[in-house]
């Protein structure tokens, strides 16, 4: 896999992850259109290396993690599911929070139940919308997952769509493994909080590192992947890893001819003098 590996507290992992989002059906509602092309996709991560899977009881709900369980249960010793928790699904498609102690420990089970685990490898609390984090108070939701925890149902936390305020209050309460926020070649608003994380040895995962609903779009990133033979949304993954070691990746896709694409790709051996073209797409140099 390229990049290699990190390790989320106990967990090794492989940078190149995958994200099961895009298993469930149209605005990540509903089933599949084809649900033997989604367990097959699953089945061809774990066959390329990867040991990092994403996913959410809410993505469906519940679709990816059934999907997930009916293509690789029981899962093999050095494979790790990271979920999350903190929103629901309403009849209308929309993701409103459901974030208090009780809720918490209810999606927790839920989890648990779907993806048949004894014990979840990694629940990240999830605090803000798609388009960024949400300022506030983080203690009472990361009280909770730390007792989950504690009872053996939770083994590592981590957080997502957080500030740096709200991952250092967080730190305070259990350790955290992971941050994963939005991010990516030109969104770079936690440039700081990437380098933070290093630091801290806590993995940074991107969501959206392709740039989500709307996709990166760059002359200059245009012209850099012809010279090198690939593809923009290739060479924008292989930046991603080349930023900082700590950084992990979890593109989504239901193909499993663009998952190898994707892992392909990522792979690039981009040099100094590209990697200081590209950073300029996102500093606005």
């Amino acid at each position: 896999m390229p990049g290699g590996t990190f390790r989320m507290g106990d967990l090794t992992v492989s940078r190149f992850g995958y994200g099961a989002m895009q298993l469930a059906g149209p605005g990540v509602f509903g089933p599949p259109a084809d649900r033997e092309a989604a367990v097959a996709v699953l089945r061809e991560a774990v066959d390329l290396g990867i040991t990092h899977i994403d996913t959410a009881d809410f993505y469906g709900p519940f679709v990816t993690n059934e999907i997930i369980k009916e293509a690789l249960h029981p899962y093999r010793d050095d494979l790790h599911i990271v979920t999350k928790v903190g929103a629901r699904r309403d009849d209308d498609g929309n993701w409103p929070f459901h974030r208090s102690p009780e809720e918490l420990t209810t999606q927790v089970h839920e989890n648990l139940r779907h993806l048949g685990l004894d014990a979840l490898d990694v629940v990240n609390m999830r605090m803000g919308a798609t388009d960024g984090p949400t300022p506030g108070p983080i203690a009472e939701q990361i009280g909770a997952l730390a007792e989950l925890q504690r009872a053996g149902d939770i083994r590592h936390i981590g957080v997502s769509n957080v500030t740096a305020a709200q991952l250092a209050e967080a730190q305070e309460i259990a350790p955290v493994v992971c941050v994963q926020n939005r991010y990516n070649l030109a969104d770079r608003a936690d440039d700081a909080l990437v380098e933070d994380t290093a630091a801290q040895g806590i993995a940074f995962v991107p969501f959206f590192p392709l740039g989500g609903f709307s996709p990166l779009q760059s002359n200059a990133l245009s012209r850099i992947a012809t010279s090198l033979d690939s593809t923009p949304l290739s060479v924008a993954l292989a930046w991603l890893l080349h930023r900082s070691p700590n950084i992990l990746l979890i593109p989504g896709t239901s193909s499993a001819e663009h998952l190898r694409e994707n892992a392909t790709g990522a792979g690039l051996d981009l040099s100094a003098d590209v990697l200081a073209e590209l950073d300029q797409i996102g500093t606005g140099d």
